[in-house]
């Protein structure tokens, strides 16, 4: 992929404030990228956006609580008022699974996974989507997990909302595909991010990675890395698809 693949292009994240949302905004910065950024977290946020704009990056950081409609749709409004156009959208938001047994999953649990992992999803398409339509195509990838493509044992309801993450992506692809809109998804295996290590499967980190064929956990460069592959205007046939960085899980 060559270094200017993504000059002036303008491109929306969702959970940029850490993560692959924040290494993402630092990458597609060095590449010319114009930036929507947004994030529950603002302070967060904030500290991302500031040293992008110090280095001459035109960057606009907004809180965005993924799970509430207006928010999302105020992100890609604000994206198209500040640079005329969104050219790609990244539905990178999510929150880390509590570990428990489906018998042990309240509905509690079920509705916070679906309310951001999967609705957050949803709306950031639909505004996305709607404003792609209107100037003549772009490109979305949304970010589910290898717990949208099987089982995920004692993550019920995170694994129901990343397959609904792929469900969505697959039905917008096919929607969309004849408008000139890409839609992919990317499905991690545990990565070292701070919704892994931060979380209470934190300290299970090696252990997890036994269930890989490399016996380690991914890293954020490797999973970003597919992510702008999967963005790049180079890959135009490209739609539909949940590609996996999952160290060779899905294969064995």
């Amino acid at each position: 992929m060559k270094i200017d693949s993504y000059a002036g292009q303008v491109v929306m994240i969702t959970g940029a404030a850490s993560g692959f949302g924040a290494l993402l905004a630092h990458e597609l910065a060095a590449m010319g990228a114009r930036l929507a950024l947004g994030d529950l977290d603002a302070d967060g946020l904030e500290r991302v956006a500031a040293p992008l704009r110090a280095a001459g990056a035109n960057v606009i950081a907004q809180r965005c609580d993924v799970s509430v409609e207006a928010d999302v749709a105020a992100l890609v409004a604000a994206a198209v008022a500040q640079f005329g156009r969104l050219d790609i959208g990244i539905n990178n938001a999510g929150i880390a699974p509590s570990m428990k047994a489906l018998i042990d999953t309240d509905e509690a649990d079920l509705d916070l996974s679906f309310a951001v992992n999967a609705k957050g999803v949803f709306f950031g398409m639909k505004h996305q989507i709607r404003r792609m339509l209107a100037q003549g195509g772009g490109v979305i990838l949304n970010v589910a997990s290898m717990a949208g493509l099987g089982g995920a044992p004692k993550l019920a309801a995170y694994a129901a909302a990343k397959h609904a993450v792929v469900g969505l992506t697959k039905t917008a692809a096919v929607e969309y595909a004849r408008r000139g809109i890409r839609v992919n998804a990317v499905c991690p295996f545990y990565s070292t991010t701070p919704m892994v290590t931060g979380s209470d499967i934190g300290n299970k980190q090696d252990f997890l990675a036994q269930g890989s064929p490399m016996k380690r956990l991914g890293t954020p460069e490797e999973v970003v890395a597919t992510m702008l592959m999967l963005c790049a205007k180079e890959n135009s046939y490209l739609t539909g698809q949940a590609v996996a960085v999952d160290g060779g899980v899905s294969a064995s």
